[in-house]
């Protein structure tokens, strides 16, 4: 049975106004950050859209890297995403995008380390039936290459297109989820292969859905972002006692719309291998 302090929770809720939810994930949240192995508390934001950047930097200190290659699709114009960080710090990849103007936006933002051969961009509306070609075309990449980083947000279909994923072999994989379900509650929406989010609750998978999902592949999860927005999972061979041992139910934070994590000043423009004028 949980130990649960109600009085610290009722000061909570009276200080922020607004409890996501329920109080019980808060409670369990706090209880979790003591751990010296949680993610949570190594969370920023330089460039991601909440405190994934951090949460990134931690997973990679615990298991290290291996070539600093990624592919992330769902970017938008890139400038706020989970891999543009790490550019900075030698990385290469492939962002994959649908919207063409969004595409020509990071043409230009980020023509620097595009010239420099370290991003690669396709214009392209993923399915998971044409997910393992649309890899085929890319110039950085090979039939079950070992790649460090995978990041999937695609407001959408992100379980059936993750699930469908053989051409390349990933040692992390940050997959948004539906923070609205409990932990406990396994729910995927259906497939819809024109699927765009309309801001609704119809969107995604549960972190259980995910869960689930991630063990027939071959990973566990370690671990979700305060916001509740987007669970970490590491390749098996990988974790050790790296992490914090538990599932859906013990590693969940539900979806707090009501916190908001920023970084000074907004980007225009990719400021990694900038050049003069």
């Amino acid at each position: 049975m949980l130990n649960i302090d109600f009085e610290e929770l009722a000061k909570d809720a009276k200080l922020y106004g607004v409890v996501n939810y329920g109080n019980v994930w808060d409670y369990l949240t706090k209880r979790r950050m003591r751990s010296p192995l949680s993610l949570e508390p190594y969370g920023y934001k330089v460039y991601s859209q909440n405190d994934e950047d951090g949460i990134i930097h931690e997973i990679f200190r615990r298991i290290g890297t291996t070539n600093k290659k990624f592919i992330e699709f769902g970017v938008e114009n890139g400038l706020e995403s989970n891999t543009h960080l790490l550019l900075f710090y030698g990385w290469s990849g492939l962002w994959i995008e649908g919207s063409s103007i969004f595409c020509e936006q990071i043409n230009t933002k980020f023509r620097p380390v595009i010239k420099k051969n370290r991003l690669e961009v396709l214009n392209r509306f993923i399915t998971k039936d044409n997910i393992n070609k649309i890899f085929s075309e890319s110039e950085l990449f090979k039939k079950d290459d070992e790649i460090d980083l995978l990041s999937i947000d695609i407001d959408g279909n992100d379980y059936y297109v993750w699930d469908a994923i053989n051409y390349i072999n990933p040692r992390v994989v940050v997959v948004e989820y539906n923070g609205k379900f409990p932990p406990d509650l396994s729910w995927t929406q259906a497939y819809n292969h024109t699927h765009e989010w309309d801001s609704s609750d119809w969107h995604g998978a549960s972190l259980k859905a995910l869960e689930n999902l991630s063990k027939t592949k071959g990973y566990r999860l370690v671990g979700t972002n305060l916001q509740g927005a987007n669970a970490f999972f590491v390749r098996q061979d990988l974790v050790e006692d790296k992490f914090l041992i538990g599932g859906a139910e013990e590693l969940y934070n539900p979806l707090r719309t009501n916190l908001s994590i920023v970084s000074a000043h907004k980007p225009r423009y990719c400021l990694a291998e900038q050049e003069s004028n």
